[in-house]
């Protein structure tokens, strides 16, 4: 993103499936209509052999009550907080997917700052600062996970390791995709990854 300044970056609490039926594998996806949370994941469901619907979060639940989408991929509290929670059923108790949120400024207009708008600037674009605007709502997305498990009619269903290494295996192929895009920029994804992964074992985030 060299055409922008970078100031922050980072993920909301982990998404998953909600929706009429019961998806416990890859295959389970097969004909079926997805309203996908992001652009991967709706590569991943056409790799799987699903129907992309694109919704906004508003419309979301129409879609969901109209029969037009069969399942949604969508962090926990926010199936509450839409009201989808009331035209669903199902729901797959596994950490499907994040999205990632960039804070970025145009570079000419950060150029054009003074030193001491900069300095501001700088001493708001960090990792402490990036934790202060996510936890709260990475703490809100996580509450819904217990509430909707208390509401009557809801099936919230776990993945044996069974099923959940059949879903890693799925999911090969988007990293491949993405590892060939990363060497186009000069990059080692090999590198990349390892440094990811390490930085989740350290803050017991690994998956």
């Amino acid at each position: 993103m060299k055409d922008v300044h970078f100031c922050m970056a980072f993920v909301h609490d982990p998404g998953t499936f909600h929706g009429h039926k019961k998806i416990l594998v890859p295959a389970d996806l097969k004909g079926l209509k997805v309203r996908p949370g992001n652009a991967t994941i709706g590569q991943f469901m056409t790799l799987l052999g699903a129907t992309n619907v694109q919704a906004s979060a508003p419309e979301a639940r129409d879609v969901l009550a109209r029969g037009v989408a069969d399942t949604i991929t969508f962090p926990w509290g926010s199936i509450i907080l839409f009201g989808i929670d009331k035209v669903v059923s199902f729901h797959m108790d596994a950490a499907l997917y994040v999205t990632t949120f960039v804070w970025v400024m145009n570079q000419a207009k950060y150029d054009g700052m003074s030193a001491a708008q900069k300095k501001v600037i700088d001493d708001h674009c960090t990792t402490e600062w990036a934790v202060k605007l996510a936890s709260p709502w990475a703490d809100f997305e996580a509450d819904g996970r217990p509430k909707i498990k208390e509401e009557p009619g809801h099936d919230v269903y776990p993945l044996t390791p069974a099923q959940l290494e059949e879903w890693k295996k799925a999911a090969a192929p988007l990293q491949e995709k993405w590892a060939e895009n990363v060497r186009k920029t000069g990059t080692d994804p090999v590198k990349a990854m390892g440094e990811l992964k390490d930085a989740l074992k350290k803050q017991n985030a690994l998956y």
